[in-house]
């Protein structure tokens, strides 16, 4: 009986096996009976020659590839002279804020006796040791090496007012 049924199992599964065999192979014959110029859709069964978007047959007017090197070249000039426009702004922002590190340092660093008001203008001079100092006098009552005016705002940043002569070609190198 076991064997019976092992025959029946296997000749059940090479019999579906040979369908299936059989029905790709009369699709290959369908396929075949139409000329390769005939546009037919297999999954939709249908002939859409008229819906591609695109000629599909010898008389129909040709495809040409456009010349997009041009678009790309002027596109990358474009995006290359915005880029360096920004980086430009960015690197003259930085040397900025730079600028006004060293001065705020320098100031910080400096000698005062006295806690600066916000808005006021201050003056800082050099001694003759090199040493500097802040000083509410402004230079033309005072003997003393002026380096610049400095005002302290709202987040205690000094900004600067007014520089000496000196210190103004030190900037522009």
């Amino acid at each position: 009986m076991k064997t019976f049924k092992l025959f029946y199992e296997t000749k059940a599964f090479v019999c579906c096996i040979f369908e299936k065999v059989k029905q790709k192979a009369m699709t290959k014959a369908k396929k075949k009976e139409r000329p390769d110029q005939v546009v037919f859709n297999e999954e939709t069964g249908k002939y859409d020659a008229a819906l591609k978007p695109y000629g599909t047959n010898v008389g129909a007017p040709s495809i040409k590839t456009t010349q997009i090197n041009n678009w790309k070249n002027i596109g990358i000039n474009k995006v290359n002279h915005s880029i360096k426009q920004k980086f430009d702004e960015l690197q003259k922002q930085y040397q900025e804020m730079m600028e006004e590190y060293k001065w705020n340092e320098l100031i910080y660093a400096t000698e005062f006796n006295f806690e600066p008001q916000i808005g006021e203008t201050y003056y800082l001079y050099r001694r003759e040791n090199e040493s500097t100092f802040l000083s509410i006098i402004p230079p033309e009552s005072f003997k003393m090496e002026f380096i610049g005016a400095f005002k302290l705002n709202s987040d205690k940043i000094w900004k600067v007012e007014n520089l000496a002569e000196t210190n103004k070609d030190e900037k522009n190198e």
